[in-house]
Order: C-alpha cells, then structure tokens, then sequence
C-alpha cells in the first residue's frame, strides 16, 4: 500500500502523464519541472518500479504504472470533484450588473430559490446586497438591447410587448368598443423600449391596430418600468409593457390586459447575460449562470404559451 505522504507524488505523477510531461504538471500544480519529477522520483524509489516512459508524444505510462493508471485518474477525477463540491460550503460572492426594472420585476422575485439552494453564496446587485460592494468588474452584466454575438452571452429572453392596465379600469373599458377604447384614456409612455427597432410606442401601436386616438404621443412619460406600472396601479391610465416582467402580476390579476393579448408585439431587442471570461473555472458563477438560464427558458415557455414563439 503506498504511503498516505505519497499523495501529492501520486497527483504529480497523474498530472505528468495526462499532461505529457514534467513541465505542463508544474504549471497545473504552480511548482517547477524539477519539483515534479522529484516527486515522481520519490514514488518511484519507494515503490522500486520505474513508473514513467518519454515518447515521441510525451511521458507516456510505463509497464509498472498501467495496471493502476485508469484507478489514478480516476481517484483524482473524485477528488477534484469532492474538492469543488466542499469549496461551495464556503461563502462566496457573487457581483451583478443588470437593468433595474429586470432585477426589480423578474430577478429578485426569483432569487430567493437559488439563495436557499446555496446559502453560502452572497450577493451584491448594482452596488446593493448582502456582498459588499468592490471595484472592477462584475461576474455578470444583464442589459436589454440588440442582438449580439459575444463570448460568455447569453440570451435570456425577448419580450412581448402589450398594454396592460389596471383590473379596474379593464372591467371599466370593456364596454367601450375596441375601436374608440383608448380614445381620452390617459396613455402611459415607456422610454425603455425607445431604442427598440420593433416600434413599441404608443404612435406605433394605435397605427398599427386601427384604434382611434387622438394625440397618441401625448401622456406621462417614464423611464422605469416599475413607475409606469406604479402609475396604472393607481389608475392612471394604460402603458406598453413588456409581459416577461410582469408575467407574474398577470397571472395573480394584480395587472390586465385592456385589449386581447395578441394586440401587442414582439421586441426586437431581448435581454442578455454577459458572464466573465473566467466563468468555467468558478463554480458558484457557473451555478448561477445555469440557474439563470433554466429560469429565463420557463419565462420563454410562459410567452410561448400565452402568444406563441418569438419570431426568428
């Protein structure tokens, strides 16, 4: 039986043949080349076997070492795994950048799910958290805009944009012919969807429907979504809002739908993930960085079913 001290020898000799040679296993283990191979050597002389070969290709497994060789690179395979598995008992943190709507509207009601799945992992979201608060960059950047084809993005969602207003003012509208509904009805403007090609303003939407409304471009203005959708609370009028946000208040009839749900539109622009170069090699990101995905494919499959796929 090798010796328990021989650990870190086994590990170097491990390393030395599936990297191929003493000098890629000094990098992965932060030691020289000559570290290696005494490490090796040590192994070796204990044991009284010649445990290595050079080839053409590299260190190649000698005959006393390949009965052993798939165990070996098996135990450290459970060891690594053992090893990342114990570093998440540890606290982590984890630093976000996102669109304040989209934390306010989707990600917080959310996150409460991860958070008791992986307790040790802090959060510090727009300078705000349970993380305090550092310089330089963030381990993830969640903006709404154009298509983009980066490394470490991910698309998140598009949205359906439609408009929505208060219960009581749906129930108060719903006797007004569609034609003529919005006709002196306080309109809601949204800027967050003012850069989207996809035309999600009011001027577009009553062009596009046949309503009849005098002044379309007139009303209050907001560039929070979370204001906009404070105003029609309070039975201020009518918006345009992105139904991903609010799927949620939707369906626990906080929020309705003045016109038919297929009288709106899909964004042009969706809402995407830009994760760190690093995010392989760090676990708790790569956990959220899953989780996240996960989440947004349900809120995908919620539009789906309410107004159909998205458009290519």
């Amino acid at each position: 039986m090798v010796a328990p001290t021989y650990l870190r020898s086994l590990q170097a000799l491990e390393l030395a043949v599936r990297k191929g040679s003493f000098v890629a296993a000094g990098e992965a283990l932060g030691i020289t080349p000559a570290a290696v191979g005494q490490r090796v050597k040590a192994l070796e002389d204990y044991l009284g076997v010649e445990l290595l070969t050079r080839g053409r290709s590299g260190l190649r497994p000698g005959p006393g070492l390949l009965p052993a060789m798939g165990h070996l690179n098996r135990a450290f395979e459970e060891l690594a795994a053992a090893a990342r598995e114990l570093e998440l008992q540890r606290g982590h943190e984890l630093h976000l950048a996102a669109a304040s709507d989209f934390v306010d509207l989707w990600l917080r009601p959310r996150l409460e799910s991860f958070r008791a799945a992986h307790p040790n992992i802090l959060f510090n979201i727009n300078g705000e958290g349970d993380a305090p608060h550092r310089l330089g960059r963030v381990d993830c950047e969640i903006s709404f805009g154009p298509p983009r084809d980066a490394p470490n993005t991910d698309l998140l969602f598009r949205d359906y944009v439609a408009p929505v207003t208060s219960p009581e003012n749906v129930a108060r509208t719903s006797v007004i012919p569609r034609e003529i509904r919005l006709e002196g009805f306080p309109l809601v403007h949204l800027d967050f969807y003012k850069d989207d090609p996809a035309g999600l303003s009011w001027p577009d939407w009553v062009a596009a429907h046949g309503v009849q409304r005098s002044g379309p471009e007139r009303g209050m203005r907001f560039r929070r979504i979370t204001a906009a959708l404070d105003a029609i609370a309070a039975d201020a009028g009518v918006t345009l809002c992105g139904l991903a946000l609010i799927g949620d208040r939707l369906d626990a009839g906080e929020i309705g739908l003045p016109y038919p749900i297929s009288n709106g539109r899909w964004s042009a622009h969706g809402f995407y993930a830009r994760f760190r170069a690093d995010v392989e090699g760090r676990r708790p990101v790569q956990r959220f960085r899953d989780w996240l995905l996960e989440e947004a494919r349900a809120t995908r499959s919620w539009l789906t079913g309410a107004v159909g796929a998205a458009p290519d």
